[in-house]
């Protein structure tokens, strides 16, 4: 069915496209959200590399929040400066009411887009069940001058957007669901997204897949990893026409295949620990945890063999 009360165009230079980073969130020693850091985090990212900033994605420990936490950490940032159009927000839950608030909140706030992931509790459940559920939220919310962005993950939500879902999605409607991340890691899914819905704005979640998926007419990269390699990763977006591209997307692949070796969150926290000198950065709520002494030391080790510095 074809909603035709709603905004059917939404030019392409008001939605979001480049170098995201699903942001880590930093905390204090008592485990509630630190918005001092995470303010100063987001504007780090914009300074080195990233287009944009996706708040309380998987890496952002997005479910081990709740609704009020994760709606007044977005007013926080926005309050404290951050251009609130270079923000995707993550505003999936399992309660369909729960991401209607959040979206809502995202909206009012004057967020770039919206990232939603599908009710990931219960499995097994149809196509069409995936659509209502979606429908639910698109209806719930309203859409004027909204950018929704659906989001695969299959191995942590346990739901997996098809093709069908993504056409019936995008189809019913049009300027309102701009695109998609897809973090199956698949190349084939990449391919067959980018080639079936060229009008959608795709994301692959790895930057694995940067230079590949540019090439198919990607529009950027949304990964927890750009906490790390946003400066490289937007070099690659730069320069991916030239003869050179494929040796700086190897380098970027090698270092998030190393970081792929440890538990992603934990080793990407203990760099910005590192990094900042700020011991604090490594906390995390259960059941997160923290790498081992050992761990860190050989995740330095394995980075540093790489020629790997964070700027």
């Amino acid at each position: 069915m074809q909603h035709d009360d709603r905004t059917t165009e939404n030019p392409r230079d008001k939605i979001p496209r480049g170098i995201f980073a699903a942001a880590l969130t930093p905390q204090k020693d008592d485990l509630t959200i630190d918005h001092d850091a995470l303010l100063g985090h987001c504007q780090w990212l914009l300074a080195n590399g990233c287009d944009g900033v996706c708040l309380f994605g998987t890496t952002g420990e997005a479910a081990s929040f709740t609704v009020d936490e994760r709606k007044t950490a977005l007013e926080s940032i926005v309050n404290g400066g951050f251009p609130p159009d270079r923000l995707l927000v993550g505003t999936g839950c399992c309660a369909i009411p729960d991401t209607v608030a959040l979206t809502k909140r995202a909206v009012g706030w004057g967020a770039g887009g919206v990232l939603v992931i599908p009710p990931y509790f219960y499995k097994d459940v149809s196509d069409n069940a995936i659509v209502e559920a979606h429908r639910k939220v698109i209806d719930g919310t309203g859409t004027s001058g909204v950018n929704f962005y659906l989001y695969h993950y299959p191995y942590m939500s346990g739901v997996s957007l098809s093709p069908t879902v993504i056409k019936t999605l995008a189809d019913e409607y049009p300027g309102v669901v701009v695109g998609i991340k897809d973090s199956s890691g698949d190349s084939a899914n990449m391919k067959t997204i980018c080639e079936s819905f060229p009008h959608l704005e795709f994301f692959p979640g790895t930057e694995t897949l940067l230079l590949d998926s540019l090439r198919l007419g990607g529009a950027g990269c949304i990964s927890a990893t750009i906490n790390v390699t946003a400066s490289l990763a937007a070099e690659i977006v730069a320069r991916r026409e030239d003869g050179d591209a494929r040796d700086l997307q190897n380098r970027l692949t090698a270092i998030r295949t190393t970081f792929d070796r440890y538990p992603l969150i934990e080793a990407l926290k203990h760099m910005m620990a590192v990094h900042t000198g700020r011991e604090a950065w490594r906390n995390a709520r259960p059941p997160i945890s923290r790498l081992t002494r050992a761990e860190g030391e050989r995740l330095e080790s394995d980075l540093a063999s790489l020629g790997f510095a964070l700027g």
